[in-house]
């Protein structure tokens, strides 16, 4: 489905325990916007939705809506923080093309 690297679940526990209402993961979308046409966006979450995907890597659960899937299958999530850019990082061999901050695709 997608692979996680030990960093993006570091930053989703990071996340998870500093967050000021308890969530029991985070939430993986796609949504149409974004220069290149979609966009990823994260969000924590409270529980699974019928039809969602479940990924837990160490104890860290990511949940992905039925929509959604098609567009991040096979997918690696990474987290990079240096001097120019910290975040999560979206590596999607489903992407024909990828703006500049790597959160929108096509």
């Amino acid at each position: 489905m997608i692979t996680l690297t030990p960093n993006a679940i570091y930053a989703a526990r990071t996340i998870l325990e500093t967050a000021s209402s308890p969530a029991d993961g985070l939430r993986i979308l796609v949504e149409a916007g974004g220069c290149s046409g979609f966009t990823y966006k994260m969000d924590l979450e409270n529980e699974t939705r019928d039809g969602d995907n479940v990924v837990e890597a160490d104890g860290v659960k990511f949940f992905i809506d039925e929509l959604s899937i098609g567009f991040v299958k096979g997918m690696t999530v990474d987290f990079v923080s240096s001097l120019e850019k910290s975040g999560f990082v979206f590596e999607n061999p489903n992407a024909t093309t990828q703006c500049g901050c790597g959160k929108s695709f096509a």
